[in-house]
């Protein structure tokens, strides 16, 4: 929990990660290079297919060569806010001895983002429609050449592949949505352990202990199935183990500082384990006994509620999906919630980052074209449409009142603004 108290009084990330864009990035970067006695070395190692820069961050000179990527799917924006936390953590405590001990052992070479076209868009794939991390054989792509041809020039002892998953991946039985996921990369069809795969297995395990306190039962084991196209399989199979970082959801309203809390620590305390050696003493079986991943949570789950839908009520449960998009809106980058009907029914083997109790309650469609009521204003349910799974949200949460009406307790649009 230091590492996390420390974060709390220390971080630079902003409040919220998906509207941080490559002109954030690179004045960032732009800064670390002009400081004085500074504790990282950036060099710019590249360009994206629109000719954004990208750059490598680096630190330590110590024999042991790490490779950190991030933003490879440009929509993925959590650990670059965390590589810049870390930067920060590093300049303040670099006279200490973990972290001196950190740049004498290590050295560490991090892209905080690798797909600046994909985060301008806030999209998985960049200009050119690819997805980078299907792109590790054929090359196509100037940020996927870019990455092999760093992985060869430096030929790292380890990588950490840092993404973000979809809220609705969930771990264990009952589900549980996973705010975190991990994966000891495979390089075979057939799982085969050796060496590399040992540490990265460790090195998991470094980083549940680390991370459990914060993210309690919320952490997963990805699908360990080999993906030939992928770059992490293949860093895995040229010599360069590759830990998988998947962030998920969070249940908090702005889910992006405790996320980047847990990625700061996560990476900090993994570094820390690499350079003193401790990492060669963790349990595999902290990273075995991860539950598997599945799909099976909602964001939003309303249990127990009368449904109103194609003019006849039933109980059941309504499960939500929702994603975060970038709006330009008066010139600026904003963000939205975009909220979709995922199932109705009996939903009961699932789970919600957000649960909420229907019972007594009513859900219904808001009624097209007409205001959206606000929250506590009476309104009647007639004869509504029906709820469309797939379709947007567009639904309210009712209390029935005496006389007939109901009372507005939620509404779920389509689109909320965040930020």
């Amino acid at each position: 929990m230091a590492l996390a108290k420390l974060w709390d009084a220390e971080h630079v990330s902003p409040a919220i990660s998906p509207l941080v864009d490559h002109a954030d990035v690179k004045r960032r970067v732009t800064e670390l290079a002009a400081a004085k006695g500074a504790v990282v070395t950036v060099k710019p190692i590249g360009a994206s297919v629109e000719k954004r820069e990208i750059w490598d961050v680096s630190f330590g000179t110590g024999p042991f060569v790490v490779l950190m990527w991030s933003q490879m799917h440009g929509d993925e924006s959590t650990a670059t806010s965390a590589l810049f936390d870390l930067y920060e953590y590093l300049r303040r405590h670099r006279d200490e001895p973990a972290v001196k001990q950190m740049l004498s052992a290590l050295t560490v070479h991090t892209i905080p983002m690798l797909n600046p076209d994909g985060a301008e868009r806030f999209q998985r794939r960049n200009a050119q429609g690819l997805d980078l991390n299907r792109d590790a054989l054929l090359l196509q792509s100037p940020e996927g050449q870019l990455l092999k041809k760093i992985r060869d020039e430096l030929n790292p002892r380890v990588g950490f592949n840092l993404h973000n998953q979809s809220w609705n991946t969930s771990a264990g039985r009952p589900p549980r949505p996973a705010s975190i996921s991990l994966l000891s990369v495979a390089y075979d069809e057939a799982r085969s352990m050796n060496d590399g795969r040992r540490l990265t297995k460790r090195l998991a395990a470094v980083v549940r202990d680390a991370i459990e306190p914060l993210a309690g039962n919320r952490i997963g084991r990805y699908d360990d199935s080999f993906e030939v196209r992928a770059f992490g399989d293949n860093l895995t199979k040229w010599g360069t183990p590759v830990l998988l970082i998947e962030t998920g959801a969070w249940p908090d309203p702005n889910p992006d500082p405790p996320l980047v809390r847990v990625n700061f620590v996560a990476l900090v305390r993994a570094l820390q384990a690499l350079a003193d050696g401790s990492v060669n003493r963790a349990n595999t079986d902290r990273y075995d006994s991860l539950p598997a991943n599945e799909s099976m949570a909602f964001h939003y789950l309303i249990r127990n509620v009368s449904i109103r839908s194609g003019g006849l009520a039933f109980t059941g449960d309504v499960g939500l999906s929702a994603a975060r998009r970038i709006r330009l809106l008066d010139a600026k980058r904003r963000l939205v919630l975009s909220t979709t009907v995922a199932d109705l029914g009996d939903l009961r083997t699932y789970c919600g980052v957000f649960e909420i109790d229907g019972t007594g309650k009513v859900i219904a469609p808001l009624t097209p074209g007409a205001p959206v009521p606000a929250v506590g204003s009476i309104v009647k349910v007639g004869s509504t449409g029906a709820i469309q799974v797939g379709g947007q949200a567009n639904l309210m949460l009712l209390t029935p009142v005496p006389g007939g009406g109901f009372r507005v307790e939620r509404v779920f649009p389509a689109e909320t603004m965040v930020q």
